[in-house]
């Protein structure tokens, strides 16, 4: 049983300084934090927060755990669908994100933009603009390539 709130597949980041981390998701993407379980020496243990409907989870490292934050860069990456890609990229970049390209129409229909936070992972932007029949998408990405 998924309990309420949830959804099957829940990210989990792990940062060298998740208060900073929770601090920057809100201002960047409108992030609620949900709670916060503190540890020793101002460490997060373990928090939640919410961006939309989606819960993410988020703790500081524990190397002697296993669990230790990526390099800025090699961290994974997240899409946030958006109503409005490029104020969002904006207040993205205002709370200290690093534009990885900017706002842009996409052939499959949507507007994204990308951007790295302060913690190595990476943050896509999309709102979608319009729909795309089969047959459009086929030939976007055909183009795409070239």
């Amino acid at each position: 049983m998924i309990p309420e709130g949830y959804h099957s597949v829940t990210p989990s980041l792990t940062t060298r300084d998740s208060n900073s981390a929770l601090e920057f998701y809100n201002k960047a993407f409108g992030a609620t934090e949900l709670f916060r379980l503190p540890g020793e020496n101002g460490k997060v243990n373990h928090a939640e927060f919410q961006i939309g409907n989606s819960r993410m989870m988020i703790s500081d490292e524990f190397p002697e755990w296993g669990s230790v934050a990526p390099e800025v860069g090699k961290g994974g990456s997240f899409m946030i669908y958006v109503e409005d890609c490029d104020g969002q990229y904006e207040q993205a970049l205002a709370a200290g994100a690093t534009s990885i390209s900017p706002p842009a129409d996409q052939f499959w229909g949507d507007r994204t933009a990308h951007v790295a936070d302060p913690f190595g992972y990476r943050w896509g932007l999309a709102q979608h603009v319009r729909d795309v029949s089969p047959e459009e998408l086929e030939k976007g990405a055909a183009e795409w390539g070239k």
